[in-house]
């Protein structure tokens, strides 16, 4: 009896929705490209465990939502799609606020290290697919507050 008892509470555990939203705040963000300033509704990571966690887990992100990544400082970073569900674009932005690099199309599960190519204060992830749809490019303005140089300069 003690082993059903086990293992059906394991399946509710299963089946119980997973709380996936561990980003303390939320906000806009502003991409200004050729085509016009783009505005996206974002959740902020800062801490080291918010940016672990980030969309693991998630099976749907909102056309016009994304994820912004935050550091203290400007450093090199790194990341990967590991028990990530989504494709993502990952748009790593350069100490002045703009992009420094964009890496499209990521690939769910992969545990492929994505690196930024230099120092960034943020990196933000959108739908695959976003940054091509808007003409995103390097060089482009992103507008956040507390973003540029760092949150801590």
């Amino acid at each position: 009896m003690g082993r059903f008892v086990a293992a059906f509470l394991i399946t509710l555990a299963l089946l119980a929705p997973l709380d996936v939203s561990h980003a303390a705040s939320t906000g806009t963000i502003v991409l200004k490209t050729e085509t016009g300033d783009h505005n996206y509704d974002i959740e902020v990571a800062t801490t080291d465990q918010e940016r672990a966690i980030g969309l693991m887990y998630r099976r749907s992100l909102p056309e016009n939502s994304g994820m912004l990544f935050l550091y203290d400082r400007p450093q090199p970073a790194a990341m990967w799609m590991k028990n990530t569900f989504i494709p993502l674009d990952m748009i790593f932005i350069a100490p002045d606020g703009t992009v420094h690099r964009i890496e499209t199309y990521t690939e769910p599960f992969s545990t492929r290290s994505i690196y930024s190519g230099g120092d960034i204060v943020g990196v933000l992830e959108l739908n695959a697919g976003q940054a091509d749809k808007i003409g995103l490019k390097p060089g482009d303005k992103i507008i956040y507050p507390g973003m540029t140089g760092g949150r801590n300069p």
